[in-house]
């Protein structure tokens, strides 16, 4: 199913005396999708379409144009919730300068399970939330041994995810070293 342009529908709300005057809300149809089936009203489940409202204050934009910014900034979203899994809404201390060490900390955390995730891992280690990659790969009971000046992962042959884990590592060593 295709979905509709995105009509402004400002000015059929009413009431919006104390808003801007130049803020809009923009509707979108899309195709009811069955994560949402659950929270959908009786008209969107009769119809399997549901609607998505959002106000801007861009001025000169279609709202085409304003719908495809909006649905962009979905992308957002899931990396703001995999940044708070990782610490971000844990601050240890009631000082700022610990907090600030503490973002800038979970900041590298995140940048280096990004880069992981993007260097090292496929599948569905790729696209893993945090959490499943604390459990699947970063708790693994292994151990780096070095040995005839050359580096090894010994990883137990029960863990369900070695040979990712062990593919990710051979990854790693196998990326060039920075200038």
């Amino acid at each position: 199913m295709r979905t509709r342009s995105s009509p402004d529908i400002t000015g059929l709300l009413g009431g919006l005396t104390t808003w801007p005057s130049h803020h809009r809300v923009i509707v979108r149809k899309e195709p009811l999708h069955p994560r949402y089936l659950k929270d959908a009203s009786a008209y969107e489940k009769k119809h399997n379409m549901r609607y998505q409202a959002f106000a801007t204050n861009t001025r000169r934009r279609q709202p085409a144009w304003l719908d495809c910014r909006h649905r962009t900034h979905a992308r957002v979203e899931p990396k703001i919730r995999d940044s708070k899994a990782q610490g971000l809404d844990l601050f240890p201390s009631q000082d700022m300068k610990a907090n600030r060490a503490w973002l800038l900390t979970v900041a590298l955390a995140c940048d280096l399970r990004a880069w992981l995730q993007l260097l090292a891992l496929d599948g569905e280690l790729a696209t893993a939330t945090p959490k499943t990659l604390r459990y699947r790969f970063l708790h693994v009971p292994a151990v780096l041994v070095r040995r005839q000046r050359r580096r090894r992962l010994k990883i137990p042959r029960t863990w369900p995810w070695a040979k990712e884990i062990a593919t990710a590592f051979a990854r790693i060593l196998a990326l060039p070293t920075p200038a």
